[in-house]
C-alpha cells in the first residue's frame, strides 16, 4: 500500500514526466471544464426556491408573507423568487452576496431565529441589514427585473410619475428607500425611527414589539 501510494504521488508531484504535454494539456481542460460546470451547478442549486426555503425559519417566516404579495402571484404570472430580489445576477456580485450569506449557516447552527417569537424579536434588525445593504449597491437586486428606462410613466399612478422622474433619474433616492414591506411584512418600527415605506399589497405590519438590537450579521433571507 505505502508503495502505491508513493507511485501515485510521484506521478502527481511531476507528472510531465510520466505523461505528454498534449496529454496534460486536454487533461487540464476537460478537468476545467467538469470542475468549472460542477461549480456553477452546485451556484445554481442555492439560488432555487426549494433551497431558500428548505429551512424553517425562511419557509414559515419571510416565504409565507412572500405569498401574500404582488411578487408572488399577479396578473402577468411572472414570479419573483428569493434569489431574484436577494441575488445580484452578475457573476462577481452573485460571488460575494454568497460568501456575505454564507454567514446565515452561523445563525442557524446556533438557533438564532429558530422558533417564531426569536424571528420577531429580531426582524427589525434582520430587514436593516437587507435595506442597507440594498441602499449600498443601488438595489441592485430590484434591477434584475425593474429598469428604470423601460419605465411607461403614463401607466403609473400621478404620485409614482413624480417620485421615479424625480429621485430615480437624478440618482437621489434608490428603490429600497420607498419599497421597504414590498415582499414582506414590515417590522414594527419605535417612533425614534422614520420609514417612508408603504407595506406590500396582502401584508400586514408587524404588531409584536421588535427586541432590542444585537451584534449577529444574519440576513433576513438568502
Amino acid at each position: 500500500m505505502v508503495k502505491l501510494l508513493t507511485r501515485y504521488w510521484n506521478i502527481i508531484r511531476r507528472p510531465s514526466v510520466h505523461f505528454s504535454l498534449g496529454f496534460l494539456t486536454i487533461g487540464g481542460f476537460i478537468g476545467g471544464i467538469l470542475f468549472w460546470g460542477a461549480f456553477n451547478t452546485a451556484m445554481e442549486l442555492t439560488n432555487t426556491e426549494k433551497f431558500c426555503t428548505g429551512c424553517h425559519e425562511m419557509r414559515d417566516n419571510v416565504y409565507a408573507e412572500l405569498k401574500g404579495t404582488i411578487h408572488f402571484t399577479n396578473r402577468s404570472g411572472v414570479r419573483a423568487l428569493c434569489s431574484d430580489c436577494h441575488v445580484p445576477h452578475n457573476w462577481t456580485d452573485k460571488i460575494a452576496r454568497k460568501m456575505q450569506a454564507s454567514k446565515e449557516v452561523w445563525g442557524k447552527i446556533f438557533g438564532t431565529i429558530d422558533t417564531r417569537e426569536k424571528f420577531v424579536d429580531k426582524r427589525l434588525e434582520l430587514a436593516q441589514h437587507e435595506w442597507a445593504r440594498f441602499k449600498a449597491n443601488d438595489s441592485l437586486e430590484c434591477r434584475n427585473c425593474h429598469n428604470y428606462e423601460y419605465m411607461d410613466f403614463t401607466r403609473q399612478s400621478v404620485r409614482a410619475q413624480n417620485m421615479h422622474s424625480t429621485y430615480l433619474a437624478d440618482k437621489s433616492k434608490t428603490c429600497i428607500d420607498c419599497h421597504k414591506g414590498i415582499a414582506h411584512t414590515l417590522p414594527h418600527i419605535p417612533p425614534a425611527q422614520t420609514s417612508n415605506a408603504a407595506p406590500a399589497a396582502g401584508a400586514t405590519k408587524e404588531i409584536a414589539k421588535a427586541g432590542p438590537a444585537k451584534v449577529e450579521p444574519a440576513n433576513a433571507a438568502r
